[in-house]
Order: structure tokens, then sequence, then C-alpha cells
């Protein structure tokens, strides 16, 4: 990792080379970096990214009606640490609709919005009756880069959309691809 500013820091505060931050070193492992993609913004990369180019993973947000942009309207429904552990390239937003409330429009709609973080190859709407309301309908958003849908994971979870707290996490690409869509979370 170096002598970078970051990793001089995170060594200040008891940090030591591949041990996670936190009680209980379940953080970040490596220092974050931050590569300058133009005048006014750049790009988060995480660790040994950072070596690489074109494989950052999170980006500067965009703003949209679709979603509340407000981020002081985040929720801590999920800590986003625990959901980052395993990424995939397949999201699953949980109460962003309720039972009965799905529409012609929302699977359009939603990877029309959700192409801001990278190629959605496929969204598809699955409701299950015999569970609770908030998560009755699932949306799972195939892309076609896991940086993609990290990033998408990172806007969406804890986000406002029609008075609901969207509940964003990865789901296992082999489960996606046969429709196995019904696994409890």
């Amino acid at each position: 990792m170096g002598g970078t500013v970051a990793h001089k820091i995170m060594q200040k505060y008891g940090f030591k080379e591949g041990q996670g931050l936190g009680k209980h070193e379940q953080g970040l492992s490596t220092a974050l970096s931050v590569e300058k993609t133009s005048k006014r913004g750049g790009k988060i990369i995480i660790g040994d990214a950072a070596e690489k180019p074109g494989s950052s993973l999170l980006g500067v947000a965009e703003t949209s009606t679709f979603f509340s942009a407000d981020p002081s309207k985040k929720s801590d429904a999920n800590p986003l640490t625990e959901i980052l552990k395993n990424p995939t390239k397949v999201v699953l937003l949980r109460n962003m609709v309720g039972r009965g409330e799905v529409d012609e429009d929302l699977e359009g709609e939603t990877k029309e919005e959700c192409e801001k973080y990278g190629k959605v190859v496929k969204c598809v709407i699955f409701e299950i009756a015999e569970v609770h309301d908030d998560a009755a309908v699932r949306i799972f958003l195939e892309f076609e880069r896991v940086e993609s849908a990290i990033k998408a994971v990172v806007d969406l979870n804890g986000r406002y959309f029609g008075g609901r707290i969207v509940k964003a996490c990865f789901y296992n690409l082999d489960k996606f691809r046969v429709l196995d869509l019904g696994e409890q979370m």
C-alpha cells in the first residue's frame, strides 16, 4: 500500500496491514484513493483497485426525481458495510412498492433510472404472496458490471421512494439466472 497520506493517517490510528478498521476488524482493510475524472469530480477507488485503471468501485452520484436525492434522508436500515461484503452483478430492491402497487411502467422506469449507475442487462419484478408487505415486491436488476451494481446499492439503499425506505442488497447471480427469486432475505 505504500506511503500514501491516507495510509499514514490510518497507521497513526492503529491500522495494521491486512486488518480491517473497527472494533471487530469488519471495516476497510485498505486505504481509499481518489481518481480525478474531471475538473470538479472524481471516483473513490478501494485499495488495490487504485493501480488498475477503469476498476473504480464507487463514483459521484447523479441526482434525479425518481428517488429522493437528499442524502440526509438516508436510513440506517441495513449497515452498508455488511451489504458490500459479497457484491454481485445483481441488485435486489425491496420496499419500493407494496403488494398490488406494481404497474406496467415500474419495470421500464426502474431500469431507465438505474442506467445512470451503468448498463442494466435485465430488470425483473417478482411478487411474493406469503410475506410482509415491505418484502412482497422484489425488483431485481442485473448490471453488466459489478462496479455498476455497487454504485446502485450504495446510492439506493436507504433512499425514500413513494414514502417508503428502499432496501438494496446484492443477489446471487446463479439463482437469478435460473429465476430462483423467492429466497428469504
